[in-house]
């Protein structure tokens, strides 16, 4: 079965707009825990353009009570301190999430737009994989469908990848290469399954493309914020996560 993770950052986003706490996070990741989701994805940037340290604690703390449903934290493992944002491992190693995906995004991208060179990062990389193995957590690479970047993660140690699916979102938008882009997350899911990785996915995934996409076999898990949260403002949460659950469940 294919889990479905819930993004809640561009609700943060909405809250940071006002010093009002309205919208709150956490009512945002209740409802979507109780309309069926499996899992909370949190980004938590230097900039606290959106989820807050005190965001990635809180909810540490309300998902410690649910039975079952994963916490994943996303980022890049070398954004260190910042202000109040006391860096991107010490929020890791103080909360051990379920899962941790490794992102290679720096403050001057608005969003996550390429997964890791691993050929050149797998030496900073590899100590930190150790060491959030060590504590527990499921460590998760944020990849291109490129095979030779799924055999790398493979023998750097990682539980899973996440391909990075803003080039297939696009292609399927546009309906230009979609037919040879789909090939190619296909055929990076089907090495990683094959050499033992787990398959994740996420990034531009929504109502119209999924279906599609969850054609590959495999995919453990699809993180899905911004559509989700853009479509829950029209259909409220509960019919929102239950429509993207039935997408998921569509292959």
């Amino acid at each position: 079965m294919t889990a479905l993770s819930v993004n809640v950052n561009k609700v943060a986003l909405l809250r940071n707009t006002r010093d009002v706490g309205y919208p709150s996070v956490l009512a945002a990741a209740r409802a979507c825990i109780d309309a069926g989701a499996h899992g909370i994805t949190v980004h938590p940037r230097p900039d606290q353009r959106h989820i807050r340290p005190a965001d990635v604690f809180d909810l540490a703390e309300m998902l410690a009570g649910e039975r079952g449903i994963e916490y994943n934290i996303e980022g890049n493992p070398f954004a260190g301190r910042r202000g109040t944002y006391p860096g991107f491992l010490a929020l890791v190693r103080k909360t051990c999430p379920t899962q941790c995906t490794l992102v290679p995004d720096t403050l001057a991208q608005s969003t996550s737009d390429h997964g890791w060179d691993i050929a050149k990062d797998s030496k900073r990389l590899r100590p930190l994989l150790e060491e959030l193995q060590g504590l527990g957590i499921r460590v998760s690479l944020f990849v291109d469908p490129v095979l030779d970047m799924i055999k790398r993660a493979k023998d750097l140690g990682a539980d899973r990848v996440e391909l990075y699916t803003e080039p297939y979102a696009s292609a399927f938008a546009h309906r230009k290469n979609l037919a040879a882009v789909f090939a190619r997350y296909k055929r990076a899911a089907a090495l990683a399954r094959k050499i033992g990785l787990g398959v994740n996915a996420g990034h531009d995934l929504n109502l119209d493309n999924l279906p599609k996409f969850m054609a590959i076999p495999g995919i453990l898990e699809v993180s899905i914020g911004h559509a989700l949260v853009a479509d829950a403002l029209w259909m409220g949460w509960h019919r929102t996560v239950r429509a993207y659950l039935a997408a998921i469940k569509s292959k």
